[in-house]
């Protein structure tokens, strides 16, 4: 899935190769918050402290949590474009752009994988089915390839007419 996903956007990283060194971080980011949002919420169903009526209590929870890690992750990965460029001369004459587009999609992947990691065991939940077969494996691959979507999807839309 990880290979269809980054193949679809196979011309934008030929045009702007830069992005394809952030790759990891993206994945990692999106796929470690998912992971231990989920971990968390299995654990708190497990022991009786929430149920699936408390979803909506979660949700805002986790978008919270989610928003805080996004933006200070976002923040660093611009930051080390910003720095990249200043002290290497790295990332060419639109540094700023390419940081924008990687602090933006930190944000909306590991927004999405906190959501995604918390509400999926809740659905599972609802619909009969073991909760703890959302575990991170599942999670992370679907947060991971989700994640490039956002990514390559956030990157396109804040680099086109620019580097694309």
């Amino acid at each position: 899935m990880t290979i269809a996903a980054m193949s679809g956007f196979q011309k934008t990283l030929e045009h702007v190769l830069v992005l394809s060194t952030f790759i990891p971080l993206i994945i990692s980011s999106g796929g470690n918050s998912g992971s231990q949002a989920a971990t968390l919420i299995i654990q708190a169903m497990a022991l009786g402290e929430i149920t699936v009526k408390d979803w909506w209590t979660i949700a805002r929870r986790e978008i919270q949590s989610g928003l805080i890690m996004g933006l200070t992750l976002g923040l660093i990965g611009y930051l080390i474009v910003i720095g990249g460029h200043q002290f290497f001369d790295l990332f060419g004459e639109h540094y700023s752009q390419v940081g924008l587009a990687i602090g933006i999609s930190l944000i909306g992947v590991v927004l999405w994988g906190t959501m995604m990691g918390s509400m999926l065991p809740l659905l599972l939940k609802r619909l009969g089915a073991d909760p703890a077969t959302s575990s991170t494996p599942f999670i992370a691959t679907l947060v991971d390839v989700t994640g490039l979507l956002i990514y390559f999807g956030t990157a396109y839309w804040l680099l086109r007419g620019i580097l694309l």
